[in-house]
């Protein structure tokens, strides 16, 4: 078998199975598992898998940069957004993360709720300029243009002095088994201090990025107590989340 036809049997295997182990790969293509790993290696390098020990899981196209990433599962986040809204209570502290999901979040908000919304996001914060009761508390920090949030150690600092009830999360990978992961290591690091800076913390995910994988790891699901999806998820793909006892809303069009 060429080295192509090897990667697009691959390739097949990943769609179908949701995962590559690569000691069964070996043993089905007749190749030593250093050629398997050397092969996902170079698919991952295109960015057509995330590799893990023993094997590969999906990338996520939330990876993308901010800007592109508005043009992703539009209907799915503003619907998302909508139901994830539902869930602040008057006179709540809650962190909002970044991202266009989490903007189509406050954008739900209604315009006379009060609350405070804590955010590392100038855009999110600036999505609220218009909602005169809810109080939006700004954390500093240096940019990551390629999420418009900030990161760094001020923002740390700053989050150490907030306990919020919840925080909203937007990742760009949901898996059972790795758990929430993102594509920059200082994005996790403040995602991880967010998460343990609430007393809940509530994942919002388009369909994209369920199943899949990205370099860095937040926090494990047992970490997390809600999951915001897609009404149209296959239950398939749900009953890993529902076996662990996370709450999921399933968010209509």
């Amino acid at each position: 078998m060429l080295t192509s036809q090897r990667k697009q049997y691959l390739m097949d295997v990943l769609r179908r199975d949701g995962q590559i182990v690569a000691t069964k790969m070996s043993a089905e293509l007749g190749v030593s598992e250093d050629t398997v790993r050397r092969d996902l290696r170079e698919l991952a390098k295109e960015g057509l898998l995330q590799r893990v020990h023993g094997g590969a899981l999906p990338a996520s196209p939330a990876l993308a940069y901010f800007a592109t990433r508005h043009n992703i599962a539009t209907d799915d986040k503003a619907a998302i957004g909508r139901a994830a809204a539902a869930l602040v209570q008057p006179g709540q502290v809650v962190f909002v993360d970044g991202g266009t999901t989490c903007a189509q979040l406050v954008r739900a908000l209604p315009r006379r709720l009060g609350a405070t919304v804590v955010t590392h996001s100038p855009s999110i914060a600036m999505e609220l300029m218009d909602h005169p009761d809810i109080e939006v508390i700004m954390l500093g920090g240096r940019l990551f243009r390629h999420s418009a949030v900030g990161v760094g150690a001020a923002t740390l600092e700053a989050i150490a002095q907030i306990r919020a009830d919840t925080y909203f999360m937007g990742v760009t990978s949901v898996h059972p088994e790795s758990g929430l992961s993102t594509g920059d290591y200082e994005e996790a690091c403040i995602k991880r201090a967010l998460c343990h800076a609430a007393a809940e913390t509530v994942v919002l995910a388009s369909s994209e990025k369920l199943a899949t994988a990205s370099p860095y790891r937040i926090v494990g699901l047992a970490e997390i107590s809600g999951l915001v999806v897609p009404a149209g998820t296959g239950e398939e793909v749900l009953r890993p989340y529902r076996e662990m006892g996370i709450a999921l809303t399933l968010a209509a069009h």
